[in-house]
């Protein structure tokens, strides 16, 4: 999963002007004249915190780190490999105290608007380091702004799609995957009763909880109407379709306590039909006993609410410029080198992430079928809320959807508490829509 951890909300913008932990010289004024005008002249040194897997994906983005250095052999780069369960609330106090933080950081989508907001980031609008945004996919881009202004350049992205078991639908006689939670339910029963698996396991994890309240066309707030709706009519039908799946025995009642895993588990060895879940799980999967043929997965998008609208989040990482570098101009440099498609289509070539630009999707990319369905999944994805406390809304709204799903509490009785405990700490100003 990649939403991240919660960003806390502080009050005011901090005006950063310290030295970041390896920015030695160039391009102080931040305003990267020598990176537009005479990149092959920027030298120095820069720290980058790359938060990507350790063993599966940082290797890649350490050889494209040599690469980078070799095209600008006048600038130093820090590699730092920093967990992704720890980088947010790591950056957060670095930048804060203006002590040891990074260049630039690579970002979680839920955390940018956050960091944006307490000033911890460059604004890159109309700076080298945001090269070409009209090759860049509608969603990511997004994911990068706050408020008309861009504080990231994408890096990678994803979505979540419907996993399924071709074998187990083959058996049962289902031809091709459900595309409505209806067909989901009915797809689940016939599997079960031909061949004694379990349906779709349902993740009880709150940001696996947004496809329902798509399918409504809702959403956990309203940005514009600065409106609170995941208690509202729409949100609550598409939670109840959620509960209607477990307790219809369509979706077995996931484990409180490392549901995902529990039903990753089950997934892979042939014991669950069918998961929503992203690309990052593919791997893990095709270790299972049901898939030593990879041609038995199959990936489509997410179900359809009663609305006829499907869609899962957008997620991904950004790379950010952090305010108190004293090298804009390196950074910018490598900001943009990480982002261009040729980096892009090396990485997912290489690891499996899917690019940010559209020219990134070249044959060699979109000739693995894994990156091929996602990338198609990614036209019905939805931008996260650009909003500082975007990651936050998720810790209070888990605790909740958790009890929902393991049928412990009604979905309406945990919907009003998660929109009361919203509005109390994290969206005093906004209304609750009823």
């Amino acid at each position: 999963m990649r939403r991240g951890i919660s960003v806390a909300a502080l009050v005011g913008v901090l005006a950063l002007t310290a030295t970041a932990c390896g920015g030695d010289s160039g391009g102080g004024a931040g305003d990267g004249s020598k990176a537009a005008s005479d990149p092959s002249s920027v030298s120095g040194t820069i720290t980058w915190w790359d938060t990507s897997d350790a063993t599966n994906e940082a290797p890649t983005f350490k050889k494209l780190v040599a690469d980078f250095e070799k095209k600008y052999p006048k600038i130093k780069v820090n590699y730092v490999n920093v967990p992704f369960d720890q980088a947010q609330q790591k950056f957060k106090t670095a930048a804060s105290s203006n002590q040891g933080a990074p260049d630039v950081l690579r970002s979680d989508v839920g955390w940018t608007a956050g960091f944006a907001q307490l000033g911890y980031l460059k604004d890159l609008t109309g700076t080298p380091a945001l090269d070409k945004t009209d090759d860049f996919l509608e969603g990511p881009l997004k994911n990068a702004a706050y408020q008309g202004k861009t504080y990231g350049v994408p890096q990678v992205t994803d979505t979540l799609g419907l996993l399924y078991n071709k074998e187990l639908f083959r058996k049962a006689g289902i031809d091709k995957p459900p595309t409505n939670w209806k067909e989901v339910k009915e797809a689940a029963e016939k599997i079960k009763d031909k061949t004694g698996t379990a349906g779709i396991g349902l993740n009880p994890d709150s940001y696996y909880s947004l496809p329902f309240l798509y399918g409504e066309n809702s959403d956990m707030v309203d940005v514009e109407k600065k409106k609170i709706t995941i208690s509202d009519a729409a949100s609550r039908k598409g939670i109840e379709t959620a509960v209607d799946l477990v307790k219809s025995g369509a979706a077995p009642k996931p484990a409180g306590t490392d549901g995902y895993n529990n039903l990753k588990t089950d997934f892979k060895n042939g014991k669950l039909a069918m998961l929503i879940d992203g690309p990052w799980a593919t791997k893990e999967i095709f270790g299972g006993e049901a898939y030593k043929s990879k041609d038995n997965l199959g990936i489509a998008a997410v179900p359809a609410g009663s609305t006829g609208t499907a869609g899962a989040p957008v997620g991904g990482h950004n790379l950010v410029v952090y305010a108190g570098t004293k090298n804009f101009d390196a950074s910018y440099l490598f900001a943009r080198f990480m982002t261009e498609a040729t980096q892009q289509e090396t990485a997912s070539t290489t690891i499996g992430v899917l690019p940010t630009r559209k020219s990134a999707y070249t044959k060699a990319v979109l000739s693995d079928p894994v990156r091929d369905a996602y990338y198609r999944a990614l036209d019905k994805a939805h931008p996260r809320p650009a909003i500082p406390q975007g990651g936050d809304l998720f810790t209070d709204w888990l605790q909740h959807y958790t009890k929902i799903l393991t049928l412990k509490e009604d979905p309406k009785a945990g919907l009003d508490a998660t929109a009361k405990a919203w509005k109390s700490a994290l969206l005093k100003d906004y209304a609750i829509q009823e």
